[in-house]
């Protein structure tokens, strides 16, 4: 039974070698993203109306929503909290939420870490 094992692993190590690499050269070389990658966030603040559900259904916690009054809020999206999973997308009834077919890049820059889609405030109201 060993000596089976030990064929079977050689076997699949010489047939990895003769095919090529699995992998990209990337950030060095191109990267072909596939159809429907959910890369960065791609938002369109007129169909927001600030109903929340896309903060709601944030399996990360990547959305959050200050809220005043119906008319009054803003809307933060956190890239590093994110997972890109899709789930706001699914839940925005008004299609205020997509994703794009791009790659998020990493960022050492606070002012990244959160990012500001919608703001509909008076600004002395929210003042952080």
């Amino acid at each position: 039974m060993r000596m089976k094992e030990y064929l079977s692993m050689i076997r699949a190590v010489i047939q990895a070698m003769r095919n090529p690499p699995e992998t990209v050269r990337y950030p060095f070389g191109l990267l072909n993203l596939p159809e429907g990658f959910r890369g960065a966030i791609i938002f369109d603040p007129q169909n927001c109306s600030g109903c929340g559900l896309c903060v709601r259904d944030c399996p990360a916690d990547g959305l959050e929503l200050i809220k005043r009054s119906r008319q009054e809020y803003k809307l933060l999206h956190y890239p590093a909290r994110c997972a890109y999973c899709g789930q706001c997308e699914d839940s925005c009834v008004r299609g205020a939420i997509s994703h794009s077919n791009e790659m998020v890049d990493s960022t050492t820059d606070p002012r990244g870490w959160v990012v500001v889609l919608i703001d509909k405030t008076q600004q002395s109201i929210f003042e952080e």
